[in-house]
């Protein structure tokens, strides 16, 4: 890990995959000797910014940031053990209709068949890890591990609004249209950015989602 100062309130925390982001959110989200410093944590697909409280003086910052990186990093080599935080939401579910026009590929990728991949894709809950992109599309990580698939050859020039997506070990849900490269498998109504809703983005870091069959 490298922590790097990044302006004058924040520390800009560099990891190596956006799996130990979340496990680095989550251990400075409940570390007791962090709650009176950290204003906000704000994760990317490989960074963590540690936005400090005001008045705060950056270098106590790091001073105390550090026994937490140096445990996360002890965790990350030895067992898995998942740190437990009370979740800010609740479960988010999201009805999708699964006819995209590439769940057929997919099927063929993973080898699960079309219905094999709506299983996958609605069994389990996701994670939004971090958002990006456009306002509103949250980066969803924890599905099934069969579901990783790349992006497509050829990205299409219109991707429409509510479009839900598979790359990588991500899934997501265009808020808006857009051009995408993304494996397209189903679509949804529920909007993902809506200025009149606090807060705009229906997925926010953290939150749990869950789809399900519409």
């Amino acid at each position: 890990m490298n922590v790097l100062p990044y302006g004058d309130r924040a520390l800009l925390l560099e990891l190596p995959d956006t799996a130990a982001v979340v496990a680095c959110v989550d251990a400075l989200a409940v570390a007791p000797d962090l709650a009176d410093l950290v204003d906000d944590l704000v994760p990317g697909a490989r960074t963590v910014l540690v936005r400090a409280c005001p008045g705060i003086d950056l270098a106590a910052l790091r001073t105390r940031v550090a026994p937490e990186l140096s445990a996360l990093e002890m965790r990350e080599k030895g067992p898995k053990v998942q740190v437990q935080r009370e979740s800010e939401h609740p479960e988010i579910q999201i009805p999708v209709q699964y006819d995209g026009p590439d769940l057929s590929h997919v099927g063929e990728l993973t080898g699960l068949g079309e219905a094999g991949v709506v299983a996958a894709h609605t069994a389990s809950p996701w994670r939004v890890a971090f958002g990006g992109f456009a306002p509103g599309f949250g980066y969803l990580v924890g599905g099934d591990p069969r579901l990783v698939v790349p992006r497509r050859d050829s990205p299409r020039t219109r991707v429409p609004a509510g479009a839900v997506g598979l790359a990588g070990e991500f899934s997501g849900v265009y808020p808006r249209e857009s051009p995408g490269g993304w494996q397209l498998i189903g679509r949804t109504d529920a909007r993902m950015w809506d200025l009149d809703r606090d807060p705009p983005a229906l997925l926010t870091p953290g939150a749990r989602v869950r789809f399900v069959v519409a």
